[in-house]
């Protein structure tokens, strides 16, 4: 009998004891929704996590048969980058190093610039159908890590206290990173926002929709003046500052999701001193570059 190359691959992990998850888990199994990370709190018992750090890449899901985006978007990655992927359902960051943001998000809204894809890895960070606990998955997860040229593990780490989070936060930014992410070493995958999964920045971002486009005044008339925009939560503001002018002369289309930089909420709930980052990549997919004109307020 003539094997896939697929169970050549399932029968070379039998020594890293997982090859039998993987048949039971093949793209016919529930999938469930993203799972999105809080602001870490202070008070939580930092043994009870597991820490990485957090990439600035582009977010992606392997599904056993194709990358999609986090809200389920095809990113239209080269054949011969997943070629080896396991058929398994798998997170994880699209990444190509520090201050690799900009190349990323494009080229996973295309595929035509190889030598790009050429320098980007997908960074593994979990494994949504594998069963117990985020402890249990990673053990099993790392095993893929080097598994072709283009699959890494992004590595976990226990703490002994605050005190060393903060001195590898500090370590991370020093290099250009990001921050950390904290998971609960006992929890389960859990679609949407978690009590199990926490962020650690300098600065915190989040994302919101875009309601209105204002319009400028003085320098930036006849340009944008602000958004008025929206998040998860439905708190509504105005953010007005990050923007470059060819932004304001062509701002994020209506109704497409942006993130946002901030420092801490107001006593009205609205994040402080709000900062245009940039537009969700993962609208860019199927929306590419469209803008809305200037125009009032949605009523």
């Amino acid at each position: 009998m003539r094997l896939t190359a697929r169970v050549r691959r399932c029968i070379k992990l039998v020594g890293a004891g997982i090859c039998g998850l993987l048949i039971p888990l093949l793209v016919t199994a529930a999938i469930p929704t993203a799972e999105l990370a809080k602001v870490w709190q202070s008070q939580e018992n930092i043994a009870d996590f597991l820490v990485s750090e957090k990439l600035d890449g582009v977010r992606a899901r392997w599904d056993g048969r194709q990358l999609l985006s986090r809200s389920g978007l095809v990113i239209a990655a080269p054949a011969w980058f997943t070629d080896g992927f396991p058929p398994i359902v798998l997170e994880g960051e699209l990444w190509a190093g520090y201050g690799s943001f900009e190349q990323v998000s494009v080229a996973a809204r295309s595929n035509s610039d190889e030598q790009v894809w050429r320098s980007i890895k997908l960074y593994l960070f979990d494994a949504p159908t594998l069963a117990g606990s985020f402890a249990a998955r990673y053990k099993q997860f790392a095993a893929y890590d080097q598994l072709t040229p283009y699959l890494r593990v992004i590595p976990q780490r226990r703490l002994e206290d605050s005190t060393a989070l903060q001195h590898w936060l500090k370590a991370i930014l020093d290099r250009g990173g990001e921050g950390l992410m904290l998971h609960r070493q006992d929890a389960v995958y859990t679609s949407g926002r978690s009590g199990n999964l926490f962020k650690l920045k300098a600065i915190e971002d989040d994302e919101a929709r875009v309601l209105a486009i204002l319009p400028g005044k003085g320098k930036y008339q006849g340009m944008m003046g602000a958004l008025l925009v929206e998040t998860a939560a439905g708190v509504q503001f105005r953010m007005g500052t990050g923007f470059t002018d060819a932004e304001r002369k062509h701002p994020p289309a209506i109704g497409c999701w942006v993130t946002f930089a901030y420092s801490g909420i107001t006593s009205k709930g609205k994040p402080r001193f709000a900062r245009f980052l940039r537009v969700r990549s993962d609208y860019e997919l199927t929306h590419g570059a469209e803008n809305q004109p200037v125009g009032k307020a949605l009523e």
